[in-house]
Order: structure tokens, then sequence, then C-alpha cells
């Protein structure tokens, strides 16, 4: 079953892609016309044929491959970027750390891009951008340009599915999701390392200044050690924080042992608690409104998409064309025979003016589709009839003495995808003047033609009889 929400994002896509110019999908629009009864199904069927056609669904599948290694990429640079700036924990230099500043380092791009984040989903409108200066935007704009390249269509995914997101109101959250993920697993990856570092490593942990007040790092303690000291992580009395660098009292195992505790505590607090709740949070408002993540069908694209299809559905009636004689055998009109799954179809296609249709050899077993005379509203009939049947086998008669074109072939690619087989019968015209070489070389033009448009598939026979088969031949009395 297809996921509700990647239709979703195809179908924008592929209305984004229609800005530029409309697609050719007269066989997908009669497919999911003939296979859904709904516009939303419709709508998603028709977009996932053109999709798989111009290679959306295998952008996605590799956005999908792709996803995680950038994510575990952006922790891994995380990590390293953080421990390097926060310098020493690692064992390098004199094993001294600066924990004002190792704190900064660990917890200052985390911060600003939490800002960032919040400042997004709290005034939206205002800053429409905010979101961008998350990692969860980076990890997905990264992706999808590893994914699709340079030449993908994986750009325009992003552009459809952001816009559903905004539309659902949820893309903040889900642009926080793997933000969040990512700074999560950061944080116990920095925090596993420190621990490791700072229980099986001797480091002299203290602060100083240049130009600050020892003042300022003592409220800075006090301060930032609140948070921690509800969790019942330690903090550094005055004496700890004040003791003259070098002193006693600042070095023994004691006060060292808080220091580290207390650095501890604050990455604990002020770094992977917000993020860890703020993913629960973000993943939980995913579950709420992910059901909103449908397209706006009544933007003007669809609303034309819902014309098109209502103009595939068949009139209760459909008069005969007073151009051609009223058969009068038996077979079955197309209105009469409306159980899908013909076993056998017949059917014709732009043959000679006064040709009769039905003709008289058809079998009993067999159903008598319309004549299609080569207008627009004729082919869409025949068409439709293929789509919502399906015929195991459908004989498409056709003019031998007429010259194949592209219309002819795009006919012939679209019956043929809607049919188990189909087959070409040659028709000669009753009172036709030419001789038998010109005849022979008209039908060896058609099999030819076939050949060399790649429509091997499709034989071609010279009578009715042969194009069915041998079970089949019993004419109508």
């Amino acid at each position: 079953m297809v996921d509700p929400r990647r239709a979703a994002v195809v179908t924008e896509a592929v209305r984004l892609i229609e800005e530029t110019g409309a697609l050719d999908d007269d066989a997908a629009l009669r497919a999911a016309h003939a296979a859904e009864t709904t516009l939303p199904r419709r709508v998603a069927s028709r977009a996932g044929l053109l999709g798989r056609r111009i290679g959306l669904d295998a952008e996605i599948d590799r956005f999908g491959h792709w996803a995680p290694w950038i994510g575990l990429a952006g922790v891994m640079l995380i990590v390293a970027a953080g421990l390097a700036l926060a310098g020493g924990v690692t064992g390098a230099g004199d094993r001294r750390i600066n924990v004002i500043a190792a704190l900064l380092s660990l917890l200052g791009v985390h911060v600003l891009t939490l800002v960032a984040w919040l400042a997004g989903l709290v005034l939206p409108v205002r800053l429409p951008g905010a979101s961008r200066l998350s990692l969860g935007w980076l990890w997905m704009t990264f992706t999808a340009r590893v994914a699709g390249g340079r030449q993908g269509q994986a750009p325009v995914l992003v552009r459809a599915a952001t816009r559903l997101l905004a539309r659902a109101r949820l893309l903040p959250w889900a642009v926080g999701i793997t933000s969040h993920a990512i700074w999560t697993l950061s944080f116990v990856a920095v925090l596993a390392a420190m621990l490791f570092a700072l229980a099986f490593h001797r480091y002299t942990l203290d602060w100083e200044t240049t130009i600050l007040e020892p003042r300022f790092f003592l409220r800075t303690v006090e301060l930032l050690g609140q948070g921690p000291a509800w969790l019942g992580f330690p903090v550094p009395d005055a004496a700890t924080v004040l003791a003259p660098r070098g002193a006693a009292g600042a070095t023994d195992a004691v006060a060292q042992r808080t220091w580290a505790l207390w650095l501890i505590g604050c990455i604990v607090v002020y770094g992977l608690l917000p993020r860890a709740l703020l993913l629960a949070l973000s993943l939980a408002m995913w579950r709420w409104r992910r059901g909103d993540l449908t397209p706006d069908l009544a933007a003007p694209y669809y609303r034309r998409l819902a014309a098109r299809f209502d103009a595939l559905t068949p009139p209760d009636i459909v008069d005969a064309d007073p151009g051609r004689p009223v058969a009068t055998g038996p077979a079955r009109a197309l209105a009469e025979d409306a159980v899908a799954g013909d076993v056998l179809a017949v059917a014709a296609f732009e043959l000679a003016p006064g040709m009769p249709w039905p003709p008289a050899e058809l079998p009993a077993r067999a159903s008598a589709w319309p004549h299609a005379d080569g207008s627009a509203r004729s082919r869409r009939e025949l068409l439709d009839a293929a789509a919502r049947r399906h015929p195991a086998l459908l004989v498409l008669a056709v003019r031998a003495a007429s010259s194949p074109d592209r219309g002819t072939e795009r006919l012939l690619r679209e019956l043929l995808a809607h049919s188990g087989a189909c087959r070409l019968w040659l028709v000669s015209e009753a009172d036709a003047r030419t001789d038998a070489a010109t005849d022979a070389a008209s039908r060896a033009r058609w099999r030819q033609w076939l050949r060399d448009t790649g429509l091997d598939a499709i034989v071609a026979t010279d009578t009715l009889a042969e194009a069915l088969p041998v079970d089949s031949t019993e004419a109508v009395a």
C-alpha cells in the first residue's frame, strides 16, 4: 500500500513540475480515472503514474537511502567540532580546561540554532525563513543534493514537501524532528566522550580571564548551576570559584570533581534535556497533524484536473454515429457490455467510410467496441473502455491502405498498456481498386512500422480469424 504522505509529496511535486509545462498525461489520466472512484485518489493515482515515469519515485528511494548516513555524518561533525573547540577534553595540550570556554564551545551553536527554531515556531509569519537555520533544514537540503545530483528532481521534491508541511502547520515540527534528533545524539556522544576522558585521565578545570571580574564568573557559575542542582549535580562554592589559580584549594581532587560534574550537569540540563524533550514534542505534533498532509484540492490546478476527470466519465446514453450504417449483426454494443474483464474485444480505428461495423464474422464470445473515427472524443471513449475492462485480447481493425503515424503509435501503446495482448487486423476495403501487389506492400509497411517503433508485441494479421484465438473463431449465425 502506498504511503499517503509519500503520495502527497509526489502529487505536489508533479504540480510544481507542471507549472513550467504540462506533462503528457493522457494515459495516466485514463488509468487513474478507471482505477479510482474519488477525486483525491484519482489525483494521487495520476501523479503516481507520472512520478514513476519522470523518476520521482527513484529520487525518493535514493533520499531514503542517503538520509540516515547524512544525519550520522552531521552528528559526527558536531561532536568533533564541539570537542575540538572545547579543547583538552580528549587529552590534548597540558590537559587544562577552561570550563566557561568549554561550555560556550559545546553549547554556543546549539543555543543559537535553538533560538532560531523557536523564533520560527512562535513567529512563523514575521520570520518565515527561521526554520532554514536549523540542522534539520540543512540535513534535508544536503540529502536532496546528494541523492538527486545536479540534474535530479530532488529540489522539486523538497519544495513540494515544504509546501505541504507549511500548509499543515508542520514545517517547524518536521524540521525539528531531524534537528533535535541530531543534537540529542550529538550531546549523548559528547557526554560519553567527556565522561570517558574525565574518568580515566586527570584534568585541571578552572577559569581564566584578562578583563572580566572574578565576581562575574562566580555569579555565572551560580546561575548556571541552579538547573543541574535540581538533578543532584554539585555546584562549586564561592571558595572554589575564587581560589587563585594553582592554589591547593583550586586543584585538590574534590574541587576538580565538583568542576567536572558541574560541567557535565550544565551540558545535560542546557543541551541534552531540551533537545530530547523538544524531539518528543515534535514527534507528538507530527503524529497529531500528519493527517493534514494533503494537497489543496481547491487550488485552480486541481480544479482543472477535476474537470478533466469529469470529462472522462461517459454519459448514460451515447447516440449512434449517424454517418454509418446501423449494424444488424448480433454484436454487443459498448454500453451493454459493461462487465469488466472481457476475454476478447474487437474495435476499429479509422476504417474507410461505408465499412460496416461491427463485422458480420464477429464471434459470439467477442465484444464489439465502438469504431474510433479519429476524433478526440472517439479515441477517448476507446481508451476509457480499455482502461476500465482490461481485455485479455484486444483486436484493433485498421485500414490496410492507410499510413500509420504518431497518433496511431500513441493509441496502440496506450491500448497495449491496458490489454493483456493487442493485435492488428489489416482490413481491405470491399471496393478497393488497388492490385494485389499494392495491397501486399501496404500490409508489409504496417508490419515494418510495428518493428521500427518497437511495437513488436503487436501482431498484424490479414483477417479477423487469424487475429482471434483458435477457440474463438466460431462465427455468429
